[in-house]
């Protein structure tokens, strides 16, 4: 095992749901020369440059169907209708922590809503295991726009992993036992679109953040809107002590990541 000074592994008590079997048994770029690592904690495993097609291939299997637009994006869209989820990297909307934003998720009360009622924003970078989890939790939802659970849901499910609660805010705050990545409730950032016109809405936030004043490896944004279990799926699905397969690892993250095995 080669080690870049390794956590200390979490094993939490919930059950995780099975990822899709391509995370695992279909690690990416197969036919590179570069061996596969199998590295944890996963939020600072990176994306391995293929953030597009693993999403893409997990939506897919979830039976959305694609088509590219006039701004050169990617548009899949529920088989029912009402969710979306748009690789907008090439369009270059507009940046989180200073990072393009790469995916963005929506939801509308039903398929023929002209506007959305949330949106969540992820930079190119977060790993992708978290966003196909999220997907497969906003698939399964029969009303994707609503929720009832609060957001203790999301601190619960990162105490579960192991994280930390923030001493100040222990309801609305987490943050990974290394300290270089936070999951917390803020005033959203600009841009962030949600049908809840109300001015300083507060909405999730996630970051990772190896080296402290370096710049961030990825950052996501959820609207105010977003049901607090669907923030809480990725949130649970990021703090996975599972080891991910990586062919490239982040360099911001050396000194950070432990690499269980290698083929």
């Amino acid at each position: 095992m080669r080690t870049y000074n390794a956590l200390p592994e979490k094993h939490p008590e919930p059950t995780e749901a099975p990822l899709h079997p391509h995370h695992l048994n279909d690690p990416s770029r197969p036919d590179s020369p570069d061996p596969v690592y199998w590295v944890t904690p996963r939020h600072l495993a990176g994306d391995d440059g293929v953030l597009a097609e693993r999403i893409g291939d997990s939506l897919a299997g979830l039976g959305w169907r694609m088509w590219p637009t006039a701004r050169h994006t990617l548009l899949y869209v529920s088989p029912d209708g009402p969710c979306g989820a748009e690789w907008i990297l090439a369009a270059h909307p507009f940046e989180l922590g200073g990072l393009p934003v790469a995916w963005q998720l929506s939801a509308r009360p039903h398929a023929a809503s002209a506007m959305a009622e949330w949106n969540a924003y992820f930079t190119s970078g977060v790993p992708y295991e978290a966003l196909a989890d999220l997907l497969v939790a906003l698939d399964a939802r029969e009303a994707p726009d609503v929720g009832c659970a609060g957001p203790d849901t999301v601190v619960n499910a990162l105490s579960a992993r192991g994280w930390v609660r923030d001493v100040d805010r222990p309801h609305t705050t987490a943050i990974d036992p290394g300290f270089s990545s936070s999951v917390s409730l803020e005033m959203l950032p600009p841009l962030i679109e949600d049908a809840d016109p109300r001015p300083d809405l507060a909405g999730w936030q996630a970051w990772a953040q190896p080296v402290l004043r370096a710049p961030y490896l990825w950052c996501a944004s959820f609207s105010a809107s977003v049901p607090h279990d669907l923030v809480a799926a990725f949130a649970y699905s990021l703090a996975s002590p599972d080891p991910v397969p990586r062919r490239t690892l982040p360099e911001s993250a050396e000194g950070r990541l432990s690499v269980v095995r290698s083929s």
